[in-house]
């Protein structure tokens, strides 16, 4: 599997998708901007031109059970948006 995970499908994503050709990805936490550009064009075949990454930090979740309180950690990760060219565009929808 490469480095992007997962598209991120979101009402804010979608509509800048629509407007400005920016799409987002949950990508490998060690990917860099290169490595995520390449897979982008390669899987998507569109041209990327920017490329904008976040870490994110996992949020802390505690819930009470019989046993009491039990913590716990999101896992941390890692989001990439993508710039693509005017003419351009992703269809998450287009293999189902």
């Amino acid at each position: 599997m490469g480095v992007i995970k997962k598209p991120v499908i979101t009402e804010k994503m979608s509509t800048a998708s629509e407007k400005h050709n920016v799409f987002a990805f949950i990508v490998d936490p060690a990917a860099n901007k290169l490595q995520i550009r390449k897979e982008v064009e390669e899987r998507y075949g569109v041209t990327v031109t920017r490329v904008n990454t976040m870490n994110y930090q996992g949020k802390f979740k505690s819930r009470y059970t019989k046993t009491g309180l039990v913590n716990g950690q999101k896992p941390n990760f890692k989001k990439a948006v993508v710039h693509v060219a005017d003419g351009d565009t992703i269809d998450f929808y287009s293999n189902i």
